[in-house]
């Protein structure tokens, strides 16, 4: 160390701890990078296909849900509606075209009395009149389940190859 570099590390001491400091960040700047590298590589990559393939499944069940939806829309309307049972699935189908054919609908018609939503089902009318007593009177509902099979783009370890999403819609029939 010459005289002049001597001085000016006694009188200004904060000088060549600086220099030491930014030397030795030269030195560790490389491994950081790798290190970073490695990071995202063990950790990055598997998050990013776990988002893609929730957001795939989230999307399907989304799609699902709403064909159920539609699907019991179509056979609320009236009594004529809900015996389509074509129609309820064409409705459904319609709404969810990009699953194909790995969409399965399946409307379902029932009766219960007013007083007990919650209660008995019957499958015929007559029956669910006869059934029900005082004020109470008979109403007819629709039912849809909608189910599809999904296969993801990527199968990651430990997870399925294929999943199921169902998805169920009720409505009161219109008189």
């Amino acid at each position: 160390m010459c005289m002049r570099q001597f001085a000016i590390a006694r009188l200004h001491p904060w000088r060549s701890t600086r220099w030491s400091v930014c030397r030795s960040l030269n030195d560790t700047v490389g491994s950081a990078i790798v290190e970073l590298a490695l990071v995202l590589s063990f950790f990055g990559v598997p998050l990013l296909l776990g988002t893609i393939e929730t957001s795939i499944l989230l999307f399907d069940y989304s799609e699902t849900a709403n064909a159920a939806h539609v699907a019991a829309v179509y056979g609320m309307r009236s009594s004529t509606f809900a015996s389509d049972t074509l129609g309820i699935i064409a409705a459904g189908q319609a709404e969810a075209y990009d699953l194909g054919n790995s969409l399965t609908i399946t409307p379902t018609i029932y009766y219960t009395c007013s007083s007990a939503l919650n209660g008995t089902r019957y499958s015929d009318q007559a029956d669910a009149n006869s059934a029900c007593t005082g004020s109470s009177h008979s109403l007819q509902f629709v039912q849809v389940n909608a189910s599809t099979v999904i296969t993801p783009p990527v199968n990651l370890p430990g997870l399925p190859a294929n999943f199921t999403v169902q998805s169920v819609s009720v409505m009161e029939v219109e008189e």
